[in-house]
């Protein structure tokens, strides 16, 4: 009986991924309403965050060489929360010559739903208007920043988050032509 039950939940927990394989998380696309033509270095990395190691920060270069931009990715947690109850992560991108205009991937400083307004923060809520895996594409003056959850991990039964992996790509060329 206890062998029928555990092959009935394997084939189940197959099927579902076999499903979720079939269908990929959507892309998001959106455009910055900064129009210069500064472009950047181009590159293309992964970032693992974990409990030990929450946050993230690098200095990005433009295409001059000159340090231009900031990238971080910080941790929330619910208010007055400990520091292993990390709920998400918001990525943020600074202009270190313009600070005054914040984090250039977030649009709107209010909360939305709208899926431009969330790009910036890779939520693992179901509801959330931007699925966690979903690609997303943010053009800033001539380039084009893309960020795309790989691998989130939780330890249940805590719905805190444990870990999380991100692909990072810096690209002066639109990405959605490249996409098969």
């Amino acid at each position: 009986m206890f062998k029928w039950i555990t092959v009935s939940i394997l084939g189940v927990l197959l099927f579902a991924a076999g499903i979720d394989a079939q269908n990929p998380a959507p892309t998001f696309y959106a455009e910055s309403f900064r129009k210069s033509p500064v472009r950047i270095t181009e590159d293309k990395f992964e970032i693992k965050l974990t409990l030990d190691n929450p946050s993230y920060k690098q200095r990005l270069r433009d295409s001059g060489g000159a340090e231009r931009f900031e990238l971080t990715i910080t941790p929330k947690r619910p208010e007055g929360g400990a520091n292993n109850q990390i709920t998400s992560w918001e990525i943020g991108l600074r202009d270190l010559r313009y600070s005054v205009y914040g984090n250039l991937l977030q649009f709107d400083r209010e909360l939305s739903e709208d899926p431009k307004d969330n790009l910036y923060w890779p939520n693992p809520v179901p509801s959330a208007p931007v699925p966690i895996r979903s690609k997303r594409i943010i053009k800033i003056d001539a380039f084009y920043f893309v960020a795309e959850v790989k691998d989130l991990r939780t330890s249940p039964p805590s719905p805190y988050l444990d870990s999380m992996t991100v692909q990072v790509e810096l690209t002066n060329h639109d990405p959605r032509a490249e996409a098969p």
